[in-house]
């Protein structure tokens, strides 16, 4: 197992004006330096960097995991009929996780706009610097109750930090945590429990 990291702040300006197609060349860079390392594939646990690895555009040097259809696939399984998505403003506003839960006929809710400012603004001011308190913990849970009411039977933590917070035992809802289940999938991939991943980026068809 190999890792690389760009820091995300190189790419904050490209996310606050909308240009993924930006931030998917950076992306590359990184799997391109996985590929001279001699890595199989390739998986990325930014859910929200899915939204710039899905845009056209030159084949990654490597094939990876896709997280919101190892999600997707999970919720299937699992028989949700409808995933409340908790992440950064950017992928609850975005097409990820609508597209891929909605291919397995899942119904899909984002919080509202006040909702989601909430849940965006914890993590970028406070989760990604590791400060985690009972106050944001609390404001995670009403989000969720608020998602259950609106019918929602399970709740994706689309977000690599929101499991540090919002752990099963106190979520409103049950939790399709994209880290571990993203985790999970590499590992059946690289013992050969399941085929090697074939996505190169770009989007997603099939």
């Amino acid at each position: 197992m190999t890792l690389d990291f760009i820091a995300l702040a190189r790419s904050m300006p490209a996310w606050e004006s909308g240009d993924h197609d930006t931030i998917r060349e950076t992306l590359s860079v990184s799997v391109a330096r996985l590929a001279r390392a001699g890595a199989d594939f390739f998986v990325c646990p930014d859910n929200t960097a899915h939204q710039a690895l899905e845009r056209p555009g030159a084949e990654l040097a490597l094939p990876g995991l896709h997280i919101a259809e190892v999600v997707a696939d999970r919720a299937a399984r699992d028989g949700r009929t409808k995933v409340g998505v908790l992440g950064t403003s950017f992928l609850m506003n975005g097409p990820v996780y609508p597209r891929a839960l909605a291919e397995r006929a899942i119904g899909y809710e984002v919080p509202d706009a006040r909702d989601r400012e909430t849940v965006s603004r914890i993590i970028f001011e406070e989760l990604v610097n590791g400060v985690l308190t009972d106050a944001s913990r609390d404001a995670y849970v009403r989000v969720i109750e608020r998602l259950a009411a609106r019918g929602c039977d399970a709740v994706a933590l689309a977000c690599t930090e929101i499991p540090l917070l919002v752990t099963p035992e106190v979520s409103p809802l049950p939790t399709l945590d994209s880290t571990r289940l993203l985790a999970r999938a590499a590992f059946d991939a690289a013992v050969g429990h399941c085929p090697l991943p074939t996505w190169r980026g770009g989007p997603v068809t099939g």
